[in-house]
């Protein structure tokens, strides 16, 4: 028995919209879907912030190191002059990786407790990053010096961005501060 050709029409649509249905339907990517796009630029901003987050080809300059015993112990003297919310974090991070602990305090307390004091200062630019649209602050230079509890300098090092140093600006603080730290305890600049 042959099909009239009505019914053959009209089955090529109506199964091309079944399939149509279907595929939209499914999780995922979907044909008739613009999330799939939407999911590709997701990524792809990410992919971007994860590549600027780690693109610092940050250095330690300027080290003086007086060769003394390894410090495993320091207290940070909090510095409100450097509102970089990540920086402390940073350096209490790096300082760990080195084999230190340390503790903050605000200036002037915590004198009898600690034999090694960890000061620092820091530069901190604003501006707008790639795939952003809103201002955020980012380090530009930092100076770390070790003194001992009676002011006598064990050891100073820092960090100066480059002065065209366009994408890494935007490189995460705790990978500019990392060679800064190092440097500081080792006296061996990266």
């Amino acid at each position: 028995m042959r099909a009239s050709p009505i019914r053959a029409t009209l089955r090529r649509p109506l199964g091309l919209l079944l399939a149509l249905v279907a595929a939209a339907g499914l999780g995922g990517c979907g044909i008739l879907s613009p999330l799939p796009a939407w999911e590709l630029v997701k990524a792809t901003g990410t992919a971007t912030s994860t590549a600027l987050a780690t693109a610092a080809p940050a250095k330690a300059s300027n080290t003086v190191h007086h060769g003394d015993a390894p410090v495993r112990d320091v207290c940070i003297e909090f510095n409100r002059n450097a509102p970089l919310e990540d920086l402390v974090p940073s350096l209490q991070a790096e300082l760990r990786r080195q084999g230190v602990e340390s503790r903050v305090y605000e200036p002037g307390t915590g004198l009898q407790q600690c034999g090694v004091w960890l000061r620092y200062v820091a530069t901190i630019e604003w501006g707008v990053p790639p795939m952003a649209s809103a201002y955020r602050a980012n380090l530009s230079a930092a100076s770390l010096s070790l003194h001992r509890a009676d002011g006598t300098l064990l050891s100073t090092s820092s960090y100066q961005a480059e002065e065209n140093y366009g994408i890494a600006r935007w490189a995460g603080t705790r990978n500019k501060i990392a060679p800064v730290v190092k440097a500081l305890i080792t006296g061996f600049e990266s």
